[in-house]
């Protein structure tokens, strides 16, 4: 159970940090199943062009579908210009998603009992819905960097109720890219939509065109078992990993099915 004072900090900072939250018993079953996982995963073998144009362009699909799969999603660094890979397959990848939270058996037990619905519903969600989880992997050196963003720009719903629940599996830190955040920022408006296309694939549709706030970001570093829970309207953003040590992760978001769920989001799970 969140305290009042929890509460109160997240609707005024639009993240709040829950230390020890998930036990070193949960977090190592997630990243031995995420290990399995990808022992089993068999890379296809258009993995040749992955240049990093090229794998925007034919990734389309295989992403697009991934809403009720469990699909794996390459470093860029960790494929080069002639599509060989510069590290073991164990090092190269970047998220496993976005529906291992409904499909594996190991992860669905440990979602359970970190009772994401129940935080959600104490932070004004009536009907949370599980929407996408993602197993995140900054790896050591070529750990990629993420943008500023919103997540309520993938999963638009009418009214905006999305909210982020991002676990630390290893300690996050400024060297190998910890989340960093615009405290306060949720209560700017959503600057753009990732959606589907009708001409076919995605595109971004500008919401508001107005440059971000100056605000400084604030590390969020954090020790592994820490959750932080983050509002879909706030901006966030994580370095590259430029230290050897790795930074995992687990996610997952919840909408609140009482909204209207775009129709032209880009993820369209069949679950």
């Amino acid at each position: 159970m969140l305290t009042l004072n929890q509460i109160e900090s997240f609707k005024k900072n639009g993240y709040l940090v829950i230390e020890n939250y998930i036990d070193q018993r949960q977090r190592n079953l997630l990243m031995q199943r995420a290990e399995e996982l990808i022992d089993e995963f068999e890379p296809p073998s258009s993995h040749s062009v992955f240049t990093t144009n090229e794998q925007e362009r034919t990734s389309d699909e295989y992403f697009l579908n991934s809403g009720d799969k469990i699909r794996f999603f390459f470093e860029e660094k960790a494929i080069d210009e002639d599509g060989k890979f510069t590290v073991p397959k164990q090092q190269s990848i970047n998220k496993i998603g976005h529906a291992q939270h409904v499909l594996d058996p190991v992860y669905k037990e440990v979602i359970k009992e970190l009772n994401f619905p129940g935080l959600g519903i104490q932070l004004g969600i009536k009907d949370p819905r599980q929407l996408q989880s993602m197993h995140i992997f900054k790896q050591p050196s070529i750990g990629g960097e993420v943008g500023l963003h919103q997540d309520s720009s993938f999963l638009y719903t009418t009214p905006m109720s999305c909210i982020g629940f991002w676990v630390a599996l290893e300690d996050a830190n400024k060297e190998n890219g910890c989340l960093q955040a615009i405290t306060g920022g949720h209560l700017i408006p959503l600057k753009k939509r990732f959606k589907l296309s009708s001409n076919g694939g995605t595109e971004f549709e500008i919401l508001d065109d107005s440059p971000w706030p100056d605000n400084a970001l604030d590390l969020l570093e954090v020790k592994a078992g820490t959750l932080i829970i983050l509002h879909g309207q706030l901006p966030h953003y994580s370095s590259a990993n430029t230290s050897d040590r790795s930074r995992q992760a687990f996610s997952l978001h919840l909408i609140d099915q009482n909204c209207h769920y775009a129709e032209d989001n880009w993820l369209q799970s069949l679950i």
